[in-house]
């Protein structure tokens, strides 16, 4: 049998289309200027290139007509955005009312909930066209996601300027709903009641599979559930939630095979004519076309059997669609478009063949080359958009590959049906619900396998130096002479990294009892008992993902009690996916049942999960084998009010007895809250769950009761409510306090015998080991102590920059004490600075020293103290503290200067001052 010949490609029209892609990208993130010197150059290049005959005549031609062509026609639509009046107006912010042709289906974003706020779906954005200048609108969802491409409305807003990257003249700041809506086109509107069809008839499936299967079918991601976009993203699945190529070549290729036997001109009309219901249903919009067009040039290569053909199509495509609108040159999705048709039609078959030459069937060698071709060849735009590198993408997609087909067909069946027949629409649906419940799971496992996402760098610079990896490494391959030392080199890097990022080594640490996870700005904390797979946890976090994922890690298949200490959105978002998968006894909530919307939630969810919702009471106690937890409060009548101070206030606080001593958990309690746990009760806590975040909302008596020897701050990484302040953690180190951060530490856990390990974002672990606190520093009274009852507040906002200098009083007096006056000229102390044969203070050189007689209240040596914003100067007396020259006889005597804090000696600890000296030695320093 003859050996089948290598199919050879047309590359003559790649050159043109590279051409025009950078022309338009220069265009879209430099100025027109780089546009139009991107395209001349590269018509220069194509006449050189003609000249000299470096190419094919047909391939110089291209290029040489292609670049100026696209330097004038990119070059002069990003100089009239740059220059319409919108802009202008943008860049001083006015408010205006326009009258805008919407373009593009709204696309909800998702805000995460945080106390009061409900997470979800607040604003939507969208595309528009006004006056030949292109609009970015973002506006409330209430009223806008409703609106269909080719509507006309009128909008009140603010314009601002628009990001950058596209066509966009403006971005308008949308207040209230639509104004005066027009119709839209018939068209437009039978799409709309499909896709609505769709989504009803997908509601008799189970959440997750609801919101995925219009997802899967036309891209409405309005139903999704977060937890699932968070673990397809992680899997490398992400592709699969937008309208794509693989869609459309999936539709029209189901329609061609059954009508095949037709003849193949009338099976590949029908095909296309497939292909133009599928757009219409998606939707005409920019990145839907780049799907139609995309999806056709496979189709027509493939299916067809002409594989010469598909480069010059697919470089058709990109010359066509770039020139018509130069947008697509910037969209992220274009690129995943065309960086993953390339690959189909170049790599995977070279690849196929290759693996068929060594005895691999053919189906299944093709089922392993496309989703490795395709992931490779977007690897680079997906780690430049997530800033994460999937490595287990290739097997999910190979693993998921099989069932996409059915489900997006039925799916396109039963929205086809649903307007006319809602029965049968659900029936078929039904029967796609298997195959989108396979896509679940197999992105819920791919993403929790330990290190299946690794960090990169986001942008531009991330997406290029990933692409050269890959390219070098593929270039690399193909060389025999360097192909084992690749091969060394990857395996070797996997040895050394899998312990240290995948596998991740003491986590979980071995005997833990407490861990505060990771959610972000939220709460969470799981408690352990003696059985592995069972614990307490407290709060959920405003992030299904993230809590799922510290469970998961933490091993936690039974749960007896999950607490929501209050109902705000950063404590019980996370709520369903600690209940999924998992067994739950019950779920413990406060006596105050606000905000509203999250009692219906807490309450529905618990229902649908066949879980019982219990109110504990101030003094009740729950004993699981290692475990007790004490209900302290609160102790108040609740009081109907959706405050967000008042629901924080009626947080639940537990004091937990765990083998690795005493946890206080907090919620969110501020002042109020704070005060009536005062006098109740012992207080006293080895481990404290800082209270709200460690907002400066903490009394300083409240936290001196509970006295933590480590307290854990949950937080989120920048987040803008500006916690934790620096006065709690001030007054928490000043009190002996071991002070950890969720935003800076991540994942905590605490051990027995005060030892803690944590659980950084990068996957390392480190043990920090916290001995038992010397009880020298702990019998008498602190610097931070003292001046936090002197001053009431915060003593120093930035002292982890400026710590106090203490000095330790030696002697009861020195050999040859001796009576000086206060005053400017005195420099005795400062000549004999190092002389220390009397004893007593060892004064700094430079470092004026006043001797008085014997203080009868206040034997304790006090520096000056200052207030680290303000730069008010405060001296020590016998009755508090005085600023400037009010009171107290070292202020009356002599005014204490202000001491720099580049002057203050940085110290990791309050030191305890000795008592019992008979001279009291005030220092203060000169003026600088």
């Amino acid at each position: 049998m003859p050996r089948k010949r290598p199919t050879t490609h047309d590359y003559r029209l790649a050159p043109a289309a590279a051409a025009v892609w950078t022309t338009a990208v220069a265009g879209l993130f430099l100025t027109w200027q780089a546009a139009v010197l991107t395209g001349l150059a590269a018509g220069a290049l194509g006449f050189a290139a003609w000249r000299r005959a470096w190419w094919t005549r047909t391939c110089a031609i291209a290029l040489l007509i292609s670049g100026p062509v696209a330097a004038a026609w990119v070059g002069g639509n990003v100089l009239r955005a740059e220059t319409h009046p919108l802009r202008l107006a943008a860049n001083e912010g006015r408010s205006t009312t326009l009258t805008v042709e919407v373009d593009t289906r709204p696309e909800g974003i998702r805000a995460e909930g945080f106390a009061g706020h409900q997470a979800g779906v607040d604003h939507v954005i969208l595309t528009a066209t006004t006056d030949g200048a292109h609009l970015v609108l973002l506006a409330p969802a209430d009223k806008w996601r409703d609106l269909l491409p080719g509507q006309r409305v009128t909008a009140k807003g603010t314009l601002a300027p628009p990001r950058g990257g596209d066509l966009a003249s403006a971005l308008l700041r949308v207040r209230g709903p639509p104004i005066d809506p027009r119709p839209p086109p018939v068209w437009q509107s039978w799409a709309g009641e499909l896709r609505d069809g769709l989504s009803r008839a997908s509601a008799v499936l189970d959440d997750e599979e609801a919101g995925l299967l219009p997802a899967l079918v036309v891209g409405d991601t309005e139903r999704m559930v977060p937890r699932i976009v968070d673990e397809f993203r992680t899997a490398g699945l992400a592709h699969l939630l937008a309208v794509s190529g693989a869609n459309l070549a999936i539709v029209c290729g189901v329609v061609y095979l059954l009508l095949r036997r037709l003849g193949p001109r009338q099976a590949a009309a029908a095909a296309m004519v497939a292909l133009i219901g599928f757009v219409i249903l998606a939707g005409p919009e920019p990145s839907v076309l780049r799907a139609a067009v995309m999806g056709a040039v496979a189709l027509l290569a493939l299916v067809l059997g002409r594989e010469r053909s598909a480069v010059p199509s697919l470089a058709t495509a990109v010359l066509v669609l770039v020139l018509i609108d130069p947008a697509l040159g910037g969209d992220p999705g274009f690129a995943l478009s065309v960086m993953a048709t390339a690959a189909l039609v170049l790599i995977a078959p070279k690849w196929a063949r290759a693996l068929k030459s060594r005895g691999v069937p053919t189906g299944l060698a093709e089922a392993i080359v496309i989703p490795t071709a395709a992931s490779l060849a977007t690897a680079p735009v997906v780690a430049g958009l997530s800033g994460q590198v999937s490595l287990v993408s290739v097997i999910a997609n190979l693993v998921a590959g099989p069932v996409v087909a059915p489900a997006t067909v039925l799916g396109v069946v039963a929205a086809v049906i649903a307007p006319v027949w809602p029965e049968a629409a659900e029936l078929v649906v039904h029967v796609a619900g298997p195959a989108v419940t396979w896509l679940i799971r197999v992105g819920r496992q791919a993403a929790t396998v330990p290190g299946a996402a690794v960090g990169w760098p986001e942008g531009w610079a991330g997406a290029v130096a990933l692409a050269a990896v890959v390219a070098a490494t593929v270039l690399l391959l193909r060389l025999k002479k360097t192909r084992t030392l690749v091969v060394a080199v990857l395996i070797g890097g996997f040895v050394v990294l899998v312990p240290l990022k995948v596998v991740a080594p003491d986590w979980p640490p071995e005997g833990w009892k407490v861990v505060s996870c990771d959610v972000g700005q939220g709460d969470a904390v799981v408690l352990a008992t003696d059985d592995a797979d069972r614990a307490v946890v407290v709060d959920t976090g405003p992030d299904p993902g993230a809590v799922d994922r510290c469970l998961k890690t933490l091993g936690i298949k039974r749960i007896p009690l999950l607490v929501l200490t209050h109902l705000h959105a950063d404590h019980v978002g996370g709520l369903d996916a600690v209940l999924t998968g998992r067994a739950v006894g019950a779920v413990a909530v406060g006596p105050l049942k606000e905000p509203a919307w999250a009692w219906r939630e807490v309450k529905a969810q618990a229902r649908a999960h066949g879980v019982r919702v219990v109110e504990p009471k101030a003094g009740e106690r729950f004993a699981l084998p290692g475990l007790e937890m004490e209900v302290l409060g609160p102790r108040r009548p609740p009081v109907a009010q959706d405050a967000n101070t008042t629901v924080n206030d009626y947080s639940l606080v537990l004091k937990a007895h765990t083998r690795a001593g005493r946890v206080l958990l907090t919620g969110d309690v501020e002042l109020a809250g704070q005060a009536a746990l005062l006098g109740e009760r012992d207080l006293g806590a080895e481990v404290l769950k800082v209270p709200h975040h460690g907002s400066r909302y903490s009394l300083p008596a409240f936290l001196e009761a509970v006295k933590p020897r480590v307290a854990l701050v949950s937080v989120g990484e920048g987040n803008r409510y500006g916690h934790p302040s620096p006065h709690v953690i001030d007054v928490l180190r000043a009190g002996g306090a071991l002070v950890l951060r969720t935003d800076k530490d991540g994942d905590l856990a605490v051990l027995p015998g005060n030892r803690i390990v944590r659980r950084r974002r990068d996957g390392l672990g480190q043990v920090v080991q916290r001995a038992v606190p010397d009880s020298r520093w702990h019998a008498g009274v602190r610097v931070g102590a003292v001046a936090d009852e002197l001053l009431r507040h915060a003593v120093a906002a930035r002292r982890a920059q400026a710590r106090f200098r203490v000095l330790h009083l030696r002697n009861a007096r020195r050999r040859h004490a001796r009576h000086h006056a206060q005053g400017e000229d005195h420099t005795r102390a400062a000549a004999h600075g190092d002389d220390d044969a009397g004893g007593g203070v060892r004064p700094r050189v430079g470092v004026r020293v006043r001797r008085r007689p014997e203080d009868r209240v206040a034997r304790l040596a006090r520096p000056p103290l200052q207030r680290a914003q303000g730069g008010i100067p405060v001296a020590a007396t016998d009755r508090g503290m005085a600023r400037g020259c009010v009171a107290g006889r070292a202020a009356r005597d002599g005014r204490p200067a202000t001491v720099p804090a580049h002057r203050l000696a940085p110290d990791g600890r309050d030191l305890l001052l000795r008592q019992g000296d008979r001279v009291r030695e005030e220092v203060t320093s000169p003026v600088p």
